[in-house]
């Protein structure tokens, strides 16, 4: 019998059959189009899981259980999706929907804890107890595991590190409030900066690197541009570097865990990234003088982790 994940985006939805030792044999793939009816994209996910299959070999028979990780908030014991803005969902019983097209064991959860358990049980977390990834996506998203267990609180929305405030009185953020980690560290909000600065220096390297087109700036830019030398992308690489270890310092206080891993397309700059927020977490840290310390590094599993992370639901 084999395990089925199921990433379920606003643009795609991603399946993988996964074997014992947590490989993807299998893969399915249709677009999300959303907005539109709920049971229009569960439909879809059915279809999907029926590709990934038909890719590794084999039937629903096959198929011990599926776990499917969803943006926004869900009920793991009734497999309801109470809300993703970004999909229109709002209540949505969708285990009960999809138990109704494909009758086999569904398990439900938020897609960054998806990602984080993961990693912490076939990635960079394996051995770890205690386990914390952040995405540096779109958004900045976060997945908290204890003990093999996904921390996802009294109502299913544990886990929201994006949305911890480092700046009082700061940017407004799509949830609600303002000053918001997910507003300064994603790499939409890279971007934003990257394009602010070139706004400021119309010498900088980086419209060089666009072609002149301020539209062209993307995640990478500034960290070319720093690579090259320009002191503009260089400011916009140490500030947005300072954002980045803000929130990873506050994770640290809060629960010192064994490891925190990043992903996301940002973390493709590896140790350029990650090494001067280690030093400043170690600058700023309250567990300074303690003989552990938490590990600060790169998840490893990529795009798979959400697939990887659902099926081991």
């Amino acid at each position: 019998m084999y395990r089925v994940g199921v990433d379920l985006g606003g643009t795609n939805i991603a399946v993988g059959v996964i074997d014992k030792d947590n490989n993807i044999i299998g893969r399915g793939k249709k677009k999300t189009n959303s907005p539109r009816p709920a049971e229009e994209i569960l439909r879809d996910i059915v279809a999907a899981i029926d590709l990934a299959l038909a890719d590794a070999g084999l039937t629903r028979s096959d198929v011990a259980s599926v776990g499917i990780g969803t943006p926004g908030t869900v009920n793991r014991e009734t497999g309801m999706i109470e809300y993703a803005n970004n999909l229109g969902f709002n209540k949505v019983p969708a285990v009960a929907i999809l138990k109704s097209m494909f009758d086999t064991e569904y398990k439900l959860e938020n897609d960054a804890n998806c990602a984080a358990l993961g990693e912490a049980l076939a990635g960079a977390g394996v051995g770890k107890k205690s386990f914390v990834a952040v995405t540096l996506g779109t958004g900045v998203g976060g997945g908290i595991i204890l003990d093999g267990e996904v921390l996802s609180g009294c109502n299913g929305a544990g886990g929201e590190l994006g949305h911890m405030v480092i700046q009082m009185d700061g940017e407004a953020c799509n949830c609600g409030r303002v000053g918001c980690w997910e507003r300064y560290a994603s790499a939409t909000a890279l971007v934003r900066q990257t394009k602010e600065k070139m706004r400021q220096c119309p010498d900088s390297y980086m419209w060089k690197l666009t072609g002149g087109a301020l539209e062209n700036a993307g995640g990478r830019t500034a960290f070319d541009a720093m690579r090259a030398g320009d002191q503009a992308g260089t400011e916009v690489v140490n500030d947005y570097i300072r954002y980045v270890a803000v929130g990873t310092v506050n994770i640290v206080n809060m629960l010192q865990p064994e490891m925190i891993c990043f992903g996301g397309g940002i973390s493709n700059e590896g140790e350029t990234l990650l090494r001067p927020i280690r030093a400043l977490v170690e600058e700023n840290r309250y567990s300074r003088y303690c003989s552990v310390q938490t590990e600060i590094c790169r998840a490893t599993l990529g795009n798979d982790a959400g697939i990887i992370g659902a099926a081991l639901l």
